[in-house]
C-alpha cells in the first residue's frame, strides 16, 4: 500500500470543504474494521484512508501550516499503513473510570504482545502473532503499567494470506490477565483484504 505525501495532504480551507463527506466515508468504514476483543480491548484495522484521516484532523485541531509540520505527521502515521499481506492494528483500552485504570493498566502490562490471527479450524489451525515496532515499545510500554493505546502489526506469508482469505479468521489475545476472541465477519475480512490490492 503507498505511503502518504504532502501531496495526499490537503491544506485546511480545502480539507473544511470535504470533511463532511470525508468524515462520513471514515465512519463508515472504521465501523467495518473496528473489533471489540473482550470486555476492557477495542481495535481498529487501519489503512491509508483512516491514516489520512487522523493526519488531517490532527493538521486541523493544530492548525498545521508548514510542510514540515506535516512531514512530521507523516513520518509517524506513515509506519501504521499496511503493506500487502500485512494488518496494522491500534488497540485502545477503552477505560474511562479512575478505578478502571488503577485496576487494569497495571494488569495489562505487555498486553501489546499478547495479540495472535487464529486462521482456519481448531484442527488445522495457523496462529500468527502481531509484532510491536521497538520505538513504540521504548516510548508506551513500562514494567509496572501499560499504556491505553498501543499500535500492533501483523506479517503474513503468502500461505498465511492465502488461508486468511479463504478460511474463518479469529482475532485473540492470550495474556496472562486477558484471554478472549472475535472473529472477523467476512465483511471485515473483504475491507481488510482489499486493502492489499
Amino acid at each position: 500500500m503507498n505511503r502518504l505525501s504532502l501531496g495526499d495532504i490537503s491544506d485546511l480551507r480545502a480539507y473544511e470543504r470535504e470533511r463532511e463527506d470525508f468524515r462520513r466515508e471514515v465512519i463508515a468504514l472504521k465501523k467495518l474494521r473496528r473489533l471489540a476483543v473482550g470486555p476492557v480491548i477495542t481495535v481498529v484495522f487501519e489503512n491509508r484512508t483512516t491514516m489520512r484521516f487522523q493526519i488531517q484532523e490532527m493538521a486541523r485541531a493544530e492548525k498545521m501550516m508548514s510542510d514540515a509540520a506535516l512531514e512530521e505527521e507523516l513520518r509517524a502515521y506513515n509506519p501504521l499503513i499496511p503493506e500487502v499481506g500485512e494488518l496494522s492494528l491500534t488497540v485502545f483500552l477503552e477505560l474511562t473510570a479512575q478505578e478502571q485504570l488503577h485496576e487494569w493498566l497495571p494488569r495489562l502490562v505487555g498486553i501489546e504482545r499478547s495479540f495472535v490471527l487464529r486462521i482456519g479450524e481448531v484442527a488445522n489451525r495457523v496462529e500468527v502473532r502481531c509484532e510491536v515496532d521497538e520505538s513504540h515499545a521504548t516510548q508506551l510500554t513500562r514494567q509496572e503499567i501499560t499504556a491505553s493505546v498501543h499500535y500492533v502489526r501483523f506479517r503474513m506469508k503468502l500461505s498465511e494470506q492465502q488461508r486468511f482469505i479463504a478460511e474463518q479468521v479469529t482475532l485473540a489475545t492470550d495474556h496472562h490477565s486477558y484471554q478472549h476472541e472475535c472473529p472477523l465477519s467476512k465483511e471485515t475480512k473483504d475491507s481488510l483484504i482489499a486493502d492489499w490490492t
